[in-house]
């Protein structure tokens, strides 16, 4: 028998789950709302909460940066438990610390073949596709303009200086844009949200 458990987590446990169970082996910048989960009290990764990338996040939904949030990471190695409960459990706990929150943005990887499928699976609203978005390669690594921005300063987001300064290799391309899907947290939300809900992606 499998016993779950969600809880908080530290920065480093996130971390680990983020380099070692997610795609990107990266973990987000800036404020994060962490939360592990553990199987028989054997950690199986976290579930990861932020503002995300985008400074205007709940703006086009007539919400202030208080009252969204990003899920910008599950990062889970092998388990048992439903991804669903997992994430389910995860979301009450940022509802019970963070009362004024009233939707939850996430994005699938168009780049990486992704769909939704979990978001799909636990009844997310589809809102559609976002536009492509310019990504550094650096050291062979993949970073977004804002992640470049809090770890080397202004004007690090410029080909040239990253080329002169961190990676004479440095690179970026236009990415193909992400699938974007709606958490709302209260009933006028939902309503609200439905009005611009498209069918699945599959």
């Amino acid at each position: 028998m499998v016993t779950l458990k969600i809880d908080w987590c530290d920065y480093k446990a996130a971390k680990y789950a983020c380099e070692n169970f997610h795609y990107s082996r990266s973990v987000p910048a800036g404020k994060l709302v962490k939360i592990g989960a553990w199987e028989n009290d054997i950690f199986i990764g976290a579930v990861i909460f932020g503002r995300g990338a985008n400074k205007s996040l709940g703006s086009p939904y007539g919400l202030t940066q208080t009252e969204c949030c990003e899920l910008v990471r599950v990062a889970l190695t092998k388990h048992h438990s439903f991804v669903s409960e997992i994430l389910s459990k995860a979301i009450k706990l940022l509802r019970e610390c963070s009362p004024g929150i009233r939707l939850i943005v996430s994005y699938a990887d168009i780049e990486r073949g992704h769909t939704g499928r979990i978001y799909q699976s636990t009844n997310w609203i589809y809102s559609g596709k976002t536009g492509g978005e310019c990504m550094f390669i650096i050291h062979g690594k993949e970073m977004h303009p804002k992640s470049i921005h809090g770890r080397y300063g202004t004007g690090s987001q410029k080909l040239s200086w990253l080329q002169n300064y961190i990676d004479p290799n440095a690179s970026f391309y236009i990415t193909k844009g992400k699938h974007r899907y709606l958490m709302p947290l209260d009933k006028k939300m939902r309503k609200k949200i439905l009005l611009i809900s498209m069918p699945y992606p599959k």
